[in-house]
C-alpha cells in the first residue's frame, strides 16, 4: 500500500547540515575513475566502506548534484558512488545513445563492477526512469530504489510547448536557455552555492561533443521503463518536491509511481526537482532512514 509522508521544512538546521555535507566525502579518491563500456567511457567517484549505493544525476547535470546527500550516506556506513551521465561531465560523449535504457545498462555494468551488490540505486530526475529500468533488468543486483522527481513514464506535454523546448535549446543561445531553465528548477530554497554549481554544468557543456551528447539526452522517452515497471521488485521510496515544475501535479505523480511499485512517498514542501539539494535536512534523513530499515540491512 502507498505510504505518504509530508516534512516540513522547518525541521532541523539547514545551515548545519550544509556546512556538514560539504566536507570531502571519507575515502575518496583524487578525480574521478572510469568504467570502461563499448563506445565511451562512465566517470564515477567512489568513497565510503559498506553496502554499495550508487547515485546517478538526471539529464542536464552533474554528478555533484549529490554533494549533500552522498557525504551523509558515507558517514552513515556505506559504499556510496557518484556517477556522470554519457556526455556529461567527466564521462565521454562518444556514445551512440544517451537514453534511460542505455543508463540502466551502465548502472547494471557498474553494479557488476563493484562487486555485483545487490546495491541501492538512487536516480534523480531521468536517472530515476535508468534506476528503475535497471532494477526490472537485473533484480538481483539492485536491492532497493530511490527516486528522486523521477521520471517513469512520458509527462504530458503539449505540442507547442515541446516545439517552444527544441526551439529554445538550439545553438548559439541552448546552452543559456538550459542553465536558466535549470535555476527555475529550484523554487524553493536554493542551496548557497547554486550559482558555482550552474557554472560547472556551464563548463560540462562547453567540453567538445558535451552539447551534442545533451541534445540527443533531451529526445528521451521514458516509454521503455514504464513498459517494466510491473518487473521491479525492489523496495521504492519516492522523494517529490511539491513544486517541482516538470510535472503538472508533483503529489499526484509520487503517488501513481509508489502504487504502481509499491513504494511511499516523501513529498518535500516548496521544494523543486532536486529537493535532495534545496532541503537536505528533509531529505538526507528521509533517505538513509530507508536504506537503514527498508533495504540493504533489513
Amino acid at each position: 500500500m502507498t505510504q505518504a509522508k509530508t516534512v516540513s521544512p522547518e525541521q532541523g538546521s539547514r545551515r548545519k547540515v550544509e556546512n556538514e555535507m560539504s566536507e570531502s566525502m571519507i575515502g575518496a579518491r583524487s578525480g574521478p575513475m572510469y568504467l570502461d563500456r563499448p563506445g565511451g567511457r562512465i566517470a564515477y567517484d567512489v568513497a565510503g566502506a559498506g553496502p554499495l549505493v550508487v547515485c546517478v544525476p538526471g539529464m542536464g547535470d552533474l554528478r555533484s548534484v549529490y554533494r549533500f546527500l552522498a557525504p551523509a550516506l558515507v558517514e552513515a556506513g556505506y559504499r556510496v558512488v557518484t556517477m556522470d551521465l554519457r556526455g556529461h561531465g567527466d564521462s565521454d560523449a562518444t556514445f551512440d545513445t544517451y537514453d534511460d535504457v542505455a543508463t540502466g545498462t551502465d548502472l547494471v555494468a557498474l553494479v557488476r563492477e563493484l562487486g555485483g551488490g545487490p546495491a541501492v540505486l538512487i536516480g534523480n530526475s531521468m536517472g530515476g526512469g535508468a534506476a528503475t529500468w535497471a532494477a526490472a533488468e537485473a533484480p538481483e543486483l539492485v536491492a532497493a530504489l530511490v527516486l528522486v522527481g523521477p521520471f517513469v513514464r512520458n509527462a504530458p506535454v503539449g505540442r507547442g510547448a515541446e516545439l517552444a523546448f527544441r526551439l529554445a535549446l538550439l545553438r548559439p543561445w541552448g546552452p543559456a536557455a538550459w542553465n536558466a531553465w535549470y535555476a527555475r528548477l529550484y523554487p524553493g530554497r536554493k542551496p548557497d552555492d547554486l550559482d558555482a554549481h550552474r557554472a560547472l554544468i556551464r563548463a560540462s557543456l562547453r567540453r567538445p561533443g558535451r552539447w551534442a551528447a545533451f541534445a540527443a539526452t533531451t529526445h528521451t522517452s521514458h516509454a521503455p521503463v514504464e513498459a517494466r515497471l510491473a518487473e521491479v521488485k525492489a523496495r521504492t521510496l519516492v522523494v517529490m518536491g511539491d513544486r517541482d515544475p516538470d510535472f503538472p501535479d508533483p503529489k499526484a505523480e509520487a503517488a501513481h509511481i509508489a502504487e504502481r511499485l509499491g513504494g511511499r512517498v516523501v513529498m518535500v514542501p516548496g521544494a523543486g526537482h532536486y529537493p535532495q539539494a534545496e532541503y537536505p535536512e528533509i531529505v538526507t534523513p528521509a533517505v538513509v532512514d530507508f536504506i537503514r530499515g527498508e533495504a540493504l540491512d533489513a
